[in-house]
């Protein structure tokens, strides 16, 4: 396969400046603006691309309800404003004290979303139950505009009608809903049909993964860059005209994108500034990464940088989970743009961007590497 074509550089304009002079804002070291908690690997699903190698029963050597609790508390050492939690897995619904810790967690006044499976046990009864307990949001997994594509990718016959079922109960039960797409060769067709599906739902934000090759994802293909680039493109479009909001995942290059097409449209004309590039929609999440911003915990208690990172700073267990997030070396180096290579240690854009540290270190072994999925090629 031929390498794909290298972005070349446009030029930093003066209205850039504002945008470039507040990229030394985007450290976040005293705390993460997201922590995602893996209470279990248990799913009843058998999604191709499942990063926790997910299976059917719990692991023994799950943190407890005491010891998760434990962990709640934990939280609070970061101080205000508290992180937002994301409960996810495996499925939490496959944990029988959910319902116990969500309630733990709205008495402490940590804000909690939740990242169900589209299965059997997303009840409508649950998602009134779970509303009753102070769930901020929920997110659900929709990986094909029918129940053929969807299904094949999730590995149990019925789950796109069960994930659709469960998005209407969500939006009765107003809860705000996150919809998540794998983003790959395999699905990179079907993304405009799953959008336009999309439009017809009571939809929050829509979320695009793009593929990490860990777990069983080995198996399935990413996206070349030079089709990634023009997939953001075409997202960005999207974003302007869409009725929810559209982000990435694992692919902050969009960030770039999404500067460049705001500069060639003109920020005054568009009644931007700086300020107001900051606050849109894709500026209130520059800078945030892998370790940066971002904080992952396995159910065992392991503290990493990501799910799609698998590199353990050390584990709640037995450590701070505070410190491990602001001292250790792991983290420090993540937030410390001077120490990324290759192209993305180049890169004018780092700040905002960084590149995805989870992909850096599947293809290379290197987590401050450059990201094979960006084509740019930095001034």
């Amino acid at each position: 396969m031929m390498p794909p074509p290298r972005v070349r550089p446009r030029g930093i304009e003066p209205s850039y400046e504002a945008v470039r002079a507040a990229q030394s804002g985007y450290v976040y070291a005293r705390a993460p603006m997201l922590v995602y908690w893996e209470l279990t690997r248990a799913c009843d699903l058998a999604c191709r691309h499942c990063r926790a190698e997910a299976v059917v029963d719990r692991d023994p050597d799950e943190l407890s309800t005491d010891e998760a609790g434990a962990l709640l508390h934990q939280v609070l050492a970061f101080g205000n404003p508290l992180p937002h939690m994301v409960f996810t897995g495996g499925d939490p619904l496959k944990r029988a004290d959910l319902y116990e810790l969500l309630e733990e967690a709205g008495r402490l006044g940590i804000g909690v979303s939740l990242a169900p499976s589209g299965t059997t046990l997303l009840t409508q009864e649950a998602v009134r139950r779970l509303r009753a307990c102070g769930v901020q949001s929920m997110s659900l997994s929709l990986d094909g505009s029918a129940s053929d594509r969807h299904d094949a990718f999730r590995g149990v016959p019925g789950c796109f009608e069960m994930t659709m079922q469960a998005a209407r109960w969500v939006a009765e039960a107003e809860i705000p809903l996150q919809v998540n797409t794998l983003a790959t060769e395999e699905t990179a067709g079907d993304l405009p049909a799953i959008y336009d599906l999309l439009t017809s739902m009571r939809v929050e934000r829509w979320s695009l993964f793009f593929l990490i090759s860990v777990g069983r994802g080995t198996a399935l293909r990413e996206i070349a860059a030079g089709d990634a680039e023009r997939l953001m493109e075409w997202l960005y479009g999207l974003s302007e005209q869409a009725p929810f909001a559209i982000k990435t995942t694992e692919a902050p290059q969009f960030r770039r994108v999404a500067l460049a097409r705001m500069h060639a449209a003109g920020l005054h004309s568009a009644g931007l500034d700086g300020a107001g590039v900051h606050n849109s929609s894709i500026g209130r999440g520059f800078g945030i990464r892998d370790g940066n911003g971002i904080l992952f915990i396995s159910r065992t208690g392991g503290v990493a940088p990501s799910g799609f990172l698998p590199l353990a700073a050390g584990n709640v267990r037995t450590a701070s989970l505070v410190e491990l997030y602001r001292a250790s070396p792991l983290f420090t180096a993540l937030r410390d743009t001077s120490r990324l290579r290759g192209r993305c240690g180049r890169c004018e854009f780092k700040a905002i961007c960084g590149g995805s540290r989870a992909r850096a270190f599947a293809h290379t072994g290197d987590f401050l590497g450059e990201d094979p999925l960006c084509p740019y090629e930095p001034a």
